[in-house]
């Protein structure tokens, strides 16, 4: 075993040290501009003929809904919670990329959401409107929402909604959620 001069490694450590400063810094500002390109903001998803849609994009959401289909998607067959075949919606900016997608990485959980999370999931004719991805998760392994406040036939087309709620707001009515879905769903 070689040992070291004790100067010689306070040296090195000093020098580790200082060069990491620096890289925690530059590090900082790319974490912020990281943040800002993850779209971790959103996450839509529709239940439909034993295919789960998943999307990050509310214009591919949006076109979806209309349509019925996504122009560009990453199919995962038998994936889902039920054996289900996962479906993510792409960008046309997606669809060349092999990570670094938005509704793939969240639902595989490699990217956390960000404070102001919402998420949409459509099935069996109601909406369920999620204020954090983990509610959203539980939901779709689990099939219902536990805690939430509904209100029938307030969807954009009559559809029942569900508001998910946890154990800090299960006894108020979470009239910011709802201003949220009435506004991205274009509602008075």
């Amino acid at each position: 075993m070689k040992l070291i001069p004790i100067a010689t490694g306070l040296m090195a450590i000093t020098l580790l040290t200082a060069c990491g400063g620096e890289m925690a810094k530059k590090g900082s500002a790319d974490t912020m501009a990281e943040a800002s390109a993850m779209n971790n903001n959103d996450l839509y998803e529709v239940h439909h003929e034993g295919r789960i849609y998943i999307f990050d994009d509310r214009d591919v959401y949006e076109d979806f809904l209309s349509v019925g289909e996504t122009s560009f998607r990453k199919v995962r067959i038998g994936a889902g919670p039920k054996g289900e075949t996962i479906v993510f919606g792409l960008t046309n900016e997606d669809k060349k990329k092999m990570s670094g997608i938005a509704s793939v990485d969240m639902y595989d959980g490699s990217l956390v959401a960000s404070e102001d999370f919402y998420g949409e999931m459509r099935a069996e004719g109601r909406i369920y409107v999620f204020g954090s991805l983990e509610e959203m998760n539980t939901a779709r392994v689990v099939g219902e929402v536990p805690l939430r406040y509904t209100e029938i036939g307030a969807g954009p087309k009559g559809e029942t909604v569900v508001y998910a709620l946890n154990s800090s707001n299960k006894k108020v009515r979470p009239d910011a959620m709802i201003a949220k879905f009435h506004k991205i769903n274009d509602m008075k």
